[in-house]
């Protein structure tokens, strides 16, 4: 995910892939999946048959919430990868098919801390 913030600018270290490839347009990739989802649910607050402000100031909470969302800001580092990788699995912006091209260890570490906390993870 690429960051345009000072001081999180996000970068996934190409040792804990299987091979080199594109991190950036991964990165990218993830992000903009998710965003695309948090849109077709800010969509769905605009179109509720309420009140403009009652809208207005659910999706303004909303979007408050999801700022803090890793799925849209983190700062990625090598001694931060597994984690973050974890959490962004357990907000749901990557999936198992997202991490093909990590080591089998990687994966193996993030499918354990998601059955250690109960999550399911596709």
């Amino acid at each position: 995910m690429m960051i345009k913030r000072e001081g999180y600018i996000c970068c996934l270290e190409v040792t804990h892939l299987k091979k080199t490839g594109s991190c950036s347009e991964k990165k990218r990739g993830w992000q903009d999946a998710y965003m695309g989802k948090l849109v077709q649910e800010y969509m769905e607050i605009l179109q509720k048959d309420v009140s403009a402000s009652g809208r207005f100031w659910t999706l303004e909470e909303r979007i408050k919430k999801d700022r803090k969302n890793p799925g849209l800001i983190v700062e990625m580092s090598r001694r931060r990868l597994l984690s973050n990788l974890a959490n962004l699995a357990a907000y749901g912006v990557i999936h198992k098919s997202d991490l093909e091209e990590f080591s089998d260890k990687m994966k193996k570490d993030i499918e354990e801390i998601m059955d250690y906390n109960g999550i399911d993870y596709k």
